[in-house]
């Protein structure tokens, strides 16, 4: 799933992005619902039948769970590929952002539980590459990194780092269900999770 918790600079948001305001940040205060977000990013269209079945849950519930991302906004219809007997959905962004801390403040425990199943997802994610690592080819294995830098900064260059990771990352080519067909031969995806975590309680003892 393609969600940052960090919001762009006003030139980096764009007609693929949404900004989550008070009714989408309680739209996604459900795992179930950011999962289904995240599959119709990462796979493109499909049933809820098809996406129950990915998620180990009934279609009945996913079925749900679609129709309030739809009222939310953040799914709809692809009436293209539906018929009379299987309804379609498919994401309407392609990124969501939330950092809006008088939205946090107002809303806390929506924004506690989207934030905690986004990190969910994200060990998830983790757990699944570790899974298959021993049976990916040797030039794949060696790509894998799992590191962590403690810093002592202040709250700007935290923010400053924070940029300068996005302006690296936006240099790459970005993946959607459509980009396979023209990436060169050997592209495959590639997930890049960053998380910065503030330490506050870690300041070193005074002699």
């Amino acid at each position: 799933m393609t969600d940052a918790l960090e919001r762009p600079d006003s030139t980096a948001a764009d007609e693929e992005s949404v900004v989550l305001d008070a009714k989408g940040l309680r739209a996604l205060a459900h795992p179930v619902r950011v999962q289904l977000v995240g599959l119709l990013r990462k796979y493109g269209p499909s049933t809820a039948t098809r996406l129950a079945e990915r998620l180990g849950v009934n279609s009945g519930t996913a079925s749900y769970h679609l129709r309030q991302l739809g009222a939310a906004g953040f799914v709809e219809e692809d009436t293209e590929r539906g018929n009379a007997r299987e309804r379609w959905w498919r994401s309407v962004h392609r990124t969501t952002w939330f950092n809006d801390p008088g939205l946090a403040e107002q809303e806390p425990e929506a924004a506690l539980a989207y934030q905690q199943s986004v990190a969910a997802i994200y060990t998830l994610r983790t757990q699944q590459t570790l899974s298959g690592l021993g049976t990916m080819p040797r030039a794949w294995r060696n790509t894998f990194d799992m590191s962590d830098w403690a810093l002592r900064l202040t709250p700007e260059e935290t923010a400053a780092l924070y940029r300068e990771l996005t302006d690296v990352i936006s240099r790459y080519r970005r993946d959607t269900p459509e980009a396979a067909a023209s990436a060169p031969e050997g592209a495959e995806r590639v997930g890049v999770i960053t998380h910065i975590l503030p330490e506050l309680d870690t300041s070193a003892e005074t002699p």
